[in-house]
């Protein structure tokens, strides 16, 4: 595990004298960032002797409540343990009305015992350690939808789509709609100028499939870690920007029963170690590595799909004629299907995986989807043949659509235990049968047999 220079932070504090605090944030098992506030005279020790935070921050349930079948509450005393700062994290929060910066840590993996096991980038590294370790260096990039939202609910206590800069609240989709995206502007404008402080690739803005639903992609990395680490930073972003506007950026995977639901698209290829595209081929049904990729990404996509949908919500998404997959599908040029191959020049062969919700942690579904790739390419696993035309006519193997069978299906994985981690594992379903519980409880018996009907 790589941690900063502490010449970093020296350079940072020299550069911004004016800057008076630093959020400290570690990413958790849900993907959410949780932290400190610091003041600056405390950052250089953060790099010379690392920060300690205790081991329950990677037990919580997505409402910041313990879950004691982790292990990591009270049976450790809730111990403190070692994080690191993470190289290139420290950057400036430019959303903040004062200035403030901004930095990433990690659990140091021996240091960080009891809890190093449970952090969710340290199950992504060892993938890609095991990858490289057979000569392929994963090559990804990110694109999160999100719905812009009022913070004011509706008269029913609704949320609802922001204001547009004309004082109109949109009402239809106009899917790619120039005029949505101007209307958009200000936001835009700070977000992008956000995104160049942070030093965050963000490309194309698209106005999405829904009223007040938007996606930016970020550019493809040949480092597979730092892309998704740039993907974890730009998601802390744009809800930080979003909230400089008095508005609230919603990764919610099915926020409206009857809109679109937001994805999270990971585009994947694999290189050798000069950076050549091993996917490459005239052919755009690419290389045969390219067609195992897909194999093992089928064949353990159920064991995966608690991690790629973690929520209850997460299930209303799959809708047939949604743009959101049904199946175990492939296919080129297709977005009716759950492996997209995408048209293009030869050198850029690759797949896009479309199945995770927004509300996805993008460290472990980069890492299922990785081992899943690598499983295919050991395996040699025939995906079948591709989709063409419509992919929710021609379903084969439908995925399951409620939130407790994939967590069953991913309890009982050995496939799942050997590539993220069995003691990972066991602290993720922990809190993921936690907050089952707590949902049950919520919508009690009776609805929750409606749910599994209608999800």
């Amino acid at each position: 595990m790589q941690f900063a220079n502490p010449q970093e932070a020296r350079d940072f504090l020299a550069a911004h004298p004016q800057v008076r605090s630093i959020e400290l944030m570690l990413i958790d098992a849900n993907g959410i960032p949780r932290g400190k506030l610091l003041h600056r005279d405390e950052l250089l020790a953060i790099y010379e002797n690392g920060r300690p935070l205790p081991s329950s921050i990677l037990a919580l349930t997505i409402q910041g409540e313990d879950v004691e079948e982790s292990g990591l509450v009270w049976e450790v005393a809730d111990a403190d343990c070692w994080t690191y700062p993470l190289p290139g994290s420290l950057t400036l929060q430019p959303w903040r009305t004062t200035p403030t910066g901004q930095l990433q840590v990690s659990m140091h993996p021996t240091q960080g015992l009891p809890a190093s096991p449970a952090d969710p980038r340290h199950a992504l590294v060892r993938v890609i350690d095991r990858l490289k370790a057979d000569g392929y260096h994963p090559v990804m990039a990110v694109e999160l939808e999100f719905y812009l939202l009022d913070k004011q609910r509706d008269a029913n206590g609704r949320p609802q789509p922001a204001l547009q800069a004309n004082g109109v609240r949109p009402q239809a989709p106009q899917v790619y709609g120039v005029y949505e995206l101007e209307q958009l502007q200000p936001f835009l404008d700070d977000l992008y100028a956000a995104c160049e402080v942070q030093g965050l690739p963000v490309r194309t803005a698209i106005s999405e499939y829904a009223p007040g639903q938007v996606e930016l992609t970020l550019e493809h990395r040949f480092d597979a870690l730092q892309a998704i680490d740039e993907g974890i930073r730009y998601k802390r972003l744009v809800k930080g920007v979003a909230n400089k506007h008095g508005l609230q950026a919603c990764f919610m995977a099915k926020p409206f029963g009857d809109l679109a639901g937001s994805g999270l698209h990971m585009h994947v290829s694999l290189a050798d170690e000069q950076g050549n595209n091993l996917m490459a081929s005239e052919d755009p049904q690419g290389t045969p590595l390219l067609k195992y990729a897909i194999g093992g990404m089928m064949a353990t996509l159920l064991d995966s799909l608690a991690i790629f949908c973690p929520n209850a919500n997460s299930f209303r998404r799959f809708q047939a004629n949604s743009y959101a997959p049904l199946a175990k599908s492939w296919g080129v040029n297709n977005r009716t299907v759950s492996f997209r191959v995408p048209g293009g020049p030869a050198n850029s062969r690759h797949v896009e995986h479309r199945i995770c919700g927004a509300d996805a942690n993008p460290y472990l579904a980069a890492a299922a989807i990785l081992a899943g790739i690598h499983h295919g390419i050991q395996n040699q696993i025939d995906p079948g043949e591709e989709i063409i035309g419509n992919g929710y006519e021609q379903a084969r193997e439908t995925l399951p659509t409620d939130w407790l069978t994939a967590l069953r299906a991913l309890e009982n994985s050995t496939w799942a235990k050997q590539a993220l981690g069995e003691e990972f594992l066991k602290v993720f379903l922990a809190i993921k049968w936690n907050e089952f519980r707590q949902f049950m409880g919520e919508v009690g018996e009776q609805d929750w047999r409606w749910y599994l009907t209608h999800a």
